[in-house]
């Protein structure tokens, strides 16, 4: 019988208790006697948002696969533990063992966005593991980051012993046996992170200087240890349909964000959106085998009980047999009470007579994500949409019986002007003429279009890198701009308009394309009681303004000026395949309002090719 961490007062004092106690359904459980590494993979947000991350459960399965290998999960507690935690000295747990994590042999932990740098001090806080790589003893675990913004890791990077650069499915296992090699052989910690650093895609931040120029510039970015590699390489998996996948999922106790089967169709985007880096990052496109997948969905359901199936990938209408498997899908599992949900679909005949089958039309909306009003401001962006696509989207919906449309939109564009910003409202006013062009006595009552803006945040590794930011005053008056606009439109009462916050867009772009040097304003901001940042309820953006005041951390630095052309980034010594050059490349074209096709009709040399597979290489056998 396990014994539980928290005591029953707590467990009965607190929101949620479903969250701490582990023991799901499909969790693992093993014999800390029979194993030899154990590893606490870690979200750090709550666990209604931690559970709905399909890489953690890729990685936990495949972990778990390995007899000598035990791998757990963690996940940030909401204020009200967090509180009696400290009050009792109580150190944070693992679901599955409930044992201290700081008695594990790693922790890793997955960065998904940059407003959860300060749960990763509170994770470490709590395990009561020195904040600071440099700090740590043989007592404590490795603490390695992966995901998304590992692509930066500067900014958080003295809080890591390691970064895993990339996907997961390729280097862990050789770094798993060579924690095991050293576990008993006496040597010191540095040791291992010396013989971990030889491992392609790690990269061991102890073993790089930053030095800067007089003007707060990068000067250069260098290994001071032998084994540390100048450049660290992406790691890839081209194999996708072969690649682990967890069939057997563990099934939350309580409702999570996404409580659902999911399909990982393809990962990489044909795209090219400028702004986008996973569009960048995730490349070349590679795609799963229909077969596969078919077989996946009647596993997963079977072995989990859920009623609902996702199809994931950055843009699904580009997976090439998406036709096969939707229809397989609605054929097989549409009357066993199954729901099948298709986020990122381009909206076109196809997926509107999908979507009609899937759907419950009276309740559901369509989202498209045009991104910029204007058409000048999407070829800025190489968003390859025109407004007649979109109109004409829109149109067969309502004819299809559609009556809800939901628009994304981007403020604070690179090279946006007040024309640009006023076309948001005009092109939600033209999908609503659109539905009140059909005959009224075919209509389904009135239309409601809501548009949304969220921000523009300059992110590594995408064209858009060298660009500057506005203020959050600034981002606040373009939204007052576009709403004052909205207010003018004939049909302005089936038009609904939001916009993001600005104040956190700002402290996403420090965080994004930062340095070493705002780690102590990250680490202040904690000291202060930051946490959960990307939570509305619990964001206090004066403190954050405090941590930037108390460490001498000039935001405007980071956020205000256009890059150089040749500075040098904090991120410049990762290789994820596609080029500088490309980039920069990409950067003069947006310039020019030049729109780049996409790698299925034109490849445009961006460098992905290197790794031997994917789109880059269809029909070319």
């Amino acid at each position: 019988m396990r014994k539980l961490a928290l005591d029953d007062d707590i467990l009965l004092e607190i929101e949620k208790p479903a969250r701490y106690i582990g023991g799901e359904v499909n969790a693992v459980m093993k014999n800390v006697e029979d194993i030899d590494v154990r590893f606490a993979m870690c979200f750090p947000d709550v666990y209604e948002i931690g559970m709905s991350h399909l890489g953690i459960q890729i990685l936990y399965d495949m972990f778990n696969r390995r007899e000598d290998v035990w791998c757990e999960r963690v996940y940030s507690p909401w204020h009200d533990l967090d509180k009696v935690m400290r009050e009792q000295q109580i150190p944070l747990f693992a679901l599955e063992s409930q044992d201290p994590i700081k008695d594990f042999d790693f922790l890793g932990i997955t960065i998904q966005f940059e407003m959860c740098y300060t749960n990763i001090l509170q994770i470490l806080d709590l395990s009561q593991i020195p904040l600071h790589a440099k700090d740590r003893t043989l007592d404590d675990p490795f603490v390695i980051g992966g995901g998304p913004c590992t692509y930066n890791p500067e900014p958080i990077a003295e809080f890591f012993d390691l970064f895993y650069i990339g996907e997961g499915e390729t280097a862990y296992d050789e770094l798993l046996d060579a924690y095991k090699e050293w576990k008993g052989s006496g040597k010191s910690r540095r040791e291992f992170l010396e013989r971990a650093a030889q491992i392609e895609g790690l990269y061991v931040p102890l073993f790089y200087d930053a030095e800067y120029n007089e003007d707060g510039t990068l000067k250069s970015f260098t290994p001071n240890n032998e084994y540390a590699p100048a450049t660290v390489k992406k790691q890839i998996v081209m194999d996708v349909t072969d690649a682990p996948y967890p069939m057997k999922p563990v099934v939350p106790f309580i409702k999570v964000t996404q409580d659902r089967v999911v399909l990982e169709i393809q990962r990489g985007c044909i795209r090219g959106c400028r702004f986008c880096q996973a569009g960048m990052l995730y490349r070349p496109v590679r795609e799963r085998n229909v077969e596969r997948l078919k077989q996946y969905a009647h596993d997963m359901l079977q072995n989990t009980g859920h009623e609902e199936i996702s199809l994931s990938s950055l843009s699904s209408s580009d997976y090439s047999e998406l036709k096969e498997l939707v229809t397989y899908l609605i054929d097989e599992f549409k009357n066993k009470g199954i729901n099948i949900s298709l986020p990122s679909l381009r909206i076109d005949a196809f997926s509107l007579d999908v979507m009609s089958k899937v759907q419950d039309i009276r309740k559901s909306s369509l989202t498209f994500a045009p991104e910029a009003g204007s058409q000048r401001m999407r070829d800025v962006i190489n968003k390859g949409l025109t407004e007649d696509v979109i109109l004409n989207g829109a149109g067969e919906a309502f004819e299809g019986g559609w009556t809800k449309v939901k628009l994304y939109f981007m403020l604070g564009l690179p090279t946006e002007t007040e024309e640009d910003m006023k076309e948001i409202a005009h092109l939600a006013e033209k999908v609503a003429r659109r539905y009140y062009e059909i005959p009224k006595d075919q209509r389904h009552g009135k239309c409601q279009i809501t548009a949304s803006s969220s921000f523009f945040v300059p992110k590594p590794f995408t064209p858009f890198q060298w660009a500057p930011m506005c203020k959050a005053e600034e981002y606040m008056r373009r939204a007052h701009l576009v709403n004052d606009e909205f207010k003018e439109q004939l049909n302005r009462k089936s038009l609904k308009y939001n916009w993001h916050d600005a104040e956190v867009t700002v402290l996403e772009g420090i965080m994004a394309r930062g340095d070493r040097k705002i780690s102590k304003a990250i680490e202040e901001a904690y000291r202060l009681g930051c946490l959960f940042d990307s939570w509305t309820e619990s964001f206090h953006n004066e403190l954050w303004m405090q941590a930037f005041e108390n460490t001498g951390v000039d935001i405007d630095f980071y956020n205000l000026r256009e890059r150089g052309e040749d500075e040098l980034f904090p991120w410049d010594f990762i290789d994820i395949g596609v080029t500088r050059k490309f980039l920069r490349r990409e950067w003069n074209r947006a310039m020019e309002e030049k729109v780049t096709p996409n790698c299925r009709m034109q490849c445009s040399g961006c460098g992905a090719a290197k790794f031997g597979g994917g789109v880059c290489y269809e029909g070319k056998n």
